[in-house]
């Protein structure tokens, strides 16, 4: 069996342990630790990365630019 978490490192806590403990009982497990890139882990399926890459070619055309100021904010 194999599980991904994807948490902060804030979340450890006694709790989590215990899910550990409780999912996986008395088998041998292995936990390795690496820093998440979001933008790595966004852009690794095809239909996101597509549909980011577009977002980001809307923005950057200026017809798809809404300027709004602070006062229409307030």
């Amino acid at each position: 069996m194999s599980n991904i978490y994807c948490l902060k490192a804030s979340e450890l806590d006694q709790q989590f342990i215990e899910r550990l403990k409780s999912e996986f009982g008395d088998r041998q497990i292995q936990i390795t630790i690496s820093e998440l890139d979001e933008t790595e882990y966004l852009l690794a399926s095809e239909a996101n990365r597509t549909r980011l890459l577009q977002a980001v070619e809307n923005v950057q055309q200026p017809e798809h630019r809404v300027e709004v100021s602070w006062e229409q904010l307030a």
